[in-house]
């Protein structure tokens, strides 16, 4: 009898591509902005021959630094092999930034943010084994300011 043991891979926590403006408020003179949309979490873990349990943690959004919002994530469970997406709406506003240049960028057309976030867990191979796993999100989005829409999203 033998075992083979294949190596754990870090699974990928990513922001989905599917962001829905809801609703989107900017005032360049002010500069300020209110911002509601709704978007997919998407936590895979496709290369692992074990599920993936992971701890509840939380999801930032960032403009330049200074955090406009924050979204919760409870804890769960990915099946080896698999996805799973989870629906969030996201509401923020600007704020809590101060001394930026929030203007020139609405008055540019284009609104960039960053979402970043920690994920850790365990996953566990064939039910014998488990490993200790954490991963990250660092996503860049990009919003259209004069029509109002999702402009880019890119994951590293």
């Amino acid at each position: 009898m033998s075992l083979t043991v294949k190596k754990v891979k870090t699974p990928k926590f990513r922001l989905g591509g599917n962001i829905n403006v809801q609703s989107f408020e900017s005032v360049p003179a002010t500069p300020s902005f209110d911002m509601k949309f709704t978007t997919q979490i998407r936590i895979k873990n496709s290369a692992n021959w074990g599920s993936y349990k992971f701890n509840a943690t939380n999801v930032t959004f960032q403009y330049q630094g200074p955090t406009v919002g924050v979204i919760d994530m409870a804890k769960g469970k990915v099946g080896w092999l698999s996805t799973i997406k989870r629906n969030v709406e996201v509401s923020f506003s600007s704020s809590a930034i101060a001394g930026s240049n929030l203007g020139s960028e609405l008055s540019s057309g284009v609104l960039t943010l960053n979402s970043v976030g920690r994920l850790n867990g365990k996953v566990a191979i064939m039910f014998i084994m488990k490993k200790k796993k954490a991963t990250n999100m660092n996503c860049t989005i990009a919003f259209d300011v004069a029509a109002k829409t999702l402009k880019s999203v890119e994951c590293k």
